[in-house]
């Protein structure tokens, strides 16, 4: 089904040459024969330098929604944004109940309008569409590169090289700077045949994350897809497994545009936009996957990754061995101790859900949805425990299965249809009772993902599945079905586009892209606050654990959660108290007490309190600071505020033994923390109070030095240590010797 190969090869007349093999054939040295790839040929396009070894990029667009823009907006405006210098989109899709903390969300969105009209932006209204399923609709075409403070930014089926990063980087391109990053590796994804019958894109994307997360196979490098399968999928087929290449920990992604590509940009009303795009013949890769789509099965990600990943035919032949490993990561993982087990759900050897969600930039396809009603027509879900929730990801979609009457099928049959929300996705919508199992067409299935609160000894758990077999399960009252197992499934049709109609966007979109207001006024409510002032590196450093974290990995949701603390995204204070809270809930006050010796130390450098907290260290030149220890930090979102929540309450560093994403380290760096790493951190034995003393860390940085000689300081005992911040490059190292991005160009 996939077969994967680490080392380079050529593609040439169809089929992957050896490096030798390519000599033997006359094909150039890798350095040159990587001009070939679509990705090379995107990046050198759009790269503002003349090399091609370090790259400076300028995006054609940008999107966030309502729980990044304002801390975008707020970043640029403190460092001099006079207007929004390219097409940039406010979506409202994340935080749009607007049912948690008063008026502050709605807020937000006033907020986001009066912005889009001072400084030239498109401002998408809350339920009108998801983020992503806008911008394939509206903007995606072969060639582009386009930006977006979600990480699931991802647009490569429609030959778009669409990227994720966390709101610094939207920030820079705002304020007409570049992102910067070393020239990534680019691996082939060769798709072959075509799927069965009854396998979905969630089926394709699963199978694809289970075979190259946990190894690091395509870690910030460019997946590019291509080969005879490709067009036996459709757009939305495409699209599906496109945006969860998030979860492979790939930087991005990029497709082989067609006659398939060219119809539905034409039918999205953006036919001009199309240009053909292949690799050229002898096109060097840094790696191969090759997936043949008709060996791919209906597939189930267990709790708590989507790389957790089994087919479901395997999965029931081994229900109660793999639910008991659920069972003991919830206790390991999340610290629930008899938490409801949920081997307790095989009844008569077959397993029962409690809830379905189709939903979001995954799953909320027109293709997917029109898959589910045809499955569940004439049928009931039935009216014991299962519910079946979906949301279309776009209003044009939803009027479509209108039109085609799929929303009525659904309906009828017993799901409920929801507005145009990513809730589901990250905890703020259909949240099971304790103890339940949902299976979701969704982008993530880690801890608290479905909105449960582990530390309140609440736990529900969610599983990712395509849309089909959701539909399946539905149709059998809850019993987890493969949509394979059906004596009888609708097909995929590699030409089904949808009959786009933008009406709704037209009566209520603001399109003011260019079009800036200087004199309109920014609209605040009383939860949106300016970031906290930040102070300059000082030369020496005291650092103090605030928390030491062992898990594999830690993701972005464990730094931050995401659900209810959505309503605070906007006030940096506020939303810190939040920091940690689910995975160490001593870290913030710990962090504050570092905080509070920290700022008296900038009042009164010589008081007897700061002496003490500096182990009789000079306060005028040394500074004091928290930092988190974590063996692989910043798996899953872009959300800065993983990393600005630790800044906000004193974090001056982080150390790892790697970290997860390129994304979460520039979050890092971008608010002023020095990104340290030690191959060795691990060994430590690292524990909340153990102490990090860097003498002369500002003019390590100032001479670039990479490798940043250290005291460690446990138990009364004092070791040299090396830290490294392993290629740190000239302007991060300004950022940091700044003390945050906004004190860069403010300065």
């Amino acid at each position: 089904m996939i077969t994967i190969q680490r080392s380079g090869a050529y593609y040439k007349d169809g089929a992957f040459l050896a490096q030798g093999e390519g000599a033997a054939a006359c094909l150039p040295a890798p350095e040159q024969a990587r001009q070939g790839t679509m990705a090379y040929r995107i990046l050198a396009a759009h790269n503002t330098l003349e090399t091609m070894d370090r790259l400076a990029i300028r995006f054609d667009a940008m999107a966030s929604h309502d729980i990044t823009y304002v801390g975008i907006i707020q970043t640029a405006r403190a460092s001099g944004l006079t207007e929004f210098p390219l097409p940039y989109v406010l979506t409202n899709c994340h935080n749009s109940l607007c049912a948690v903390g008063g008026t502050i969300n709605e807020d937000d969105h006033v907020f986001g309008l009066s912005a889009a009209k001072k400084y030239g932006g498109e401002f998408v209204p809350a339920h009108q569409a998801v983020i992503h399923s806008y911008m394939r609709e509206r903007y995606a075409a072969p060639g582009r590169m386009i930006l977006g403070s979600d990480s699931h930014t991802r647009y490569g089926a429609y030959g778009t090289m669409a990227i994720g990063e966390g709101g610094p980087e939207l920030a820079r391109q705002l304020l007409r700077k570049t992102y910067d990053i070393a020239y990534p590796k680019v691996i082939a994804v060769y798709l072959t045949n075509a799927p069965r019958p009854g396998v979905g894109p969630q089926d394709v994307a699963l199978a694809l994350i289970g075979a190259t997360f946990k190894e690091g196979v395509v870690k910030n490098a460019v997946m590019e897809f291509f080969g005879p399968g490709v067009a036996s999928l459709s757009m939305d087929y495409r699209s599906g497994i496109d945006v969860m290449t998030t979860e492979t920990a790939c930087l991005s992604s990029v497709w082989t545009t067609d006659k398939q590509t060219k119809a539905h940009l034409t039918a999205l009303g953006r036919g001009e936009m199309f240009q053909e795009q292949a690799p050229a013949d002898g096109a060097w890769y840094d790696g191969v996957i090759q997936v043949d789509l008709a060996g791919v099965e209906p597939m189930i990600a267990l709790p708590f990754h989507p790389s957790n990943t089994y087919t479901i035919k395997e999965f029931k032949a081994n229900m109660d061995d793999l639910l008991h490993q659920v069972d003991v990561a919830a206790a390991e993982q999340l610290g629930v101790k008899n938490a409801p087990s949920l081997r307790s759900k095989i009844i008569n050897d077959q397993f029962q859900v409690d809830q379905g969600v189709i939903a979001g930039c995954s799953g909320g396809t027109y293709q997917n949805l029109a898959r589910a009603a045809e499955i569940l027509d004439g049928h009931s879900i039935g009216f014991d425990a299962f519910w079946l929730s979906c949301y279309p990801g776009s209003m044009p979609i939803s009027l479509e299965l209108s039109r085609k009457g799929y929303t009525s099928s659904l309906m009828a049959a017993g799901a409920s249809l929801r507005s145009c929300f990513c809730g589901p996705c990250f905890g703020a919508g259909d949240v099971p009772a304790n103890g339940a199992f949902s299976i979701r067409h969704s982008t993530r299935n880690f801890p608290n993902r479905e909105g449960s609160k582990p530390g309140d000894g609440q736990i529900s758990y969610v599983a990712l599945m395509d849309a089909r077999s959701i539909a399946a399960t539905a149709l059998i009252g809850g019993v987890l079905t493969g949509a394979d197992e059906l004596p009888e499934f609708p097909e995929d049709r590699s030409d089904e586009n949808w009959l786009y109609d933008d009406a709704p966007y037209r009566a209520r979109v603001y399109y003011g892209v260019g079009k800036p207001q200087p004199k309109a006024e920014l609209i605040y409510g009383p939860n949106i606050a300016d970031w906290p002032a930040q102070i300059a590196l000082p030369e020496h450093l005291l650092l103090t654990a605030a928390a030491a974290i062992y898990d594999p990995v830690t993701t972005t949701d464990e730094l931050i959660p995401s659900g209810e603390t959505s309503s605070y995204r906007s006030n940096p204070v506020r939303l810190a108290e939040f920091a940690l809270s689910r995975k160490d809930p001593q870290y913030v006050p710990r962090a504050k007490k570092i905080l509070a010796a920290e700022q008296l130390r900038r009042q009164d450098p010589a008081a007897p309190q700061v002496t003490a907290a500096l182990g009789g260290r000079d306060g005028r030149t040394t500074g004091l600071g928290s930092f988190v220890m974590a063996l692989k930090p910043g798996d899953g979102s872009a959300r800065e505020q993983a990393a600005s929540c630790q800044r906000v309450l004193g974090g001056c560093a982080n150390l790892a033994v790697e970290y997860a994403t390129k994304r979460y380290r520039s979050n890092v760096v971008n608010w002023g923390m020095l990104p340290f790493t030690a191959p060795e951190a691990g060994a430590w034995n690292l524990q909340p109070g153990d102490q990090l003393y860097l003498p002369n860390i500002r003019t390590a940085l100032e001479e670039g030095r990479e490798d940043i000689p250290a005291v460690l300081i446990q138990n009364g005992t004092e070791r040299a240590v090396t830290l490294h911040l392993p290629g740190i490059t000239r302007e991060e190292r300004e950022i940091i010797l700044a003390g945050c991005l906004i004190n860069y160009y403010a300065g």
